[in-house]
């Protein structure tokens, strides 16, 4: 059976940051590692000229459950960041163009 979702468009997911605001991504890949999920995403952008501007920045959060309720989290521990933030691009690479960022 066919997955319903994906035929009327990518799966969305709205976030808030610190200050409130409120910015959709597309959930671009997701995965199980060491006993925990991750997800990847992508900003989505209705407007297309906000899309160019863009820089593509692939976000990496982690799954985390807290009694019944389900919230994503930043990764803090830089090496768990950096070996999921590597299988991530692994899987994705046909899909996206990475590049490393400048130092």
């Amino acid at each position: 059976m066919a997955d319903m979702e994906n035929e009327y468009g990518p799966d969305l997911i709205t976030l808030v940051d610190d200050e409130g605001q409120e910015h959709e991504f597309e959930i671009v890949d997701t995965m199980e590692w060491n006993d925990e999920q991750y997800i990847a995403l992508v900003a989505s952008y209705d407007d297309p000229d906000e899309q160019l501007q863009d820089d593509g920045e692939l976000v990496i959060l982690k799954s985390v459950l807290d009694g019944d309720e389900e919230f994503l989290e930043a990764i803090e521990d830089e090496a768990e960041f950096d070996e999921v933030a590597a299988i991530f691009m692994e899987r994705l690479q046909d899909d996206f163009d990475f590049t490393e960022p400048e130092e």
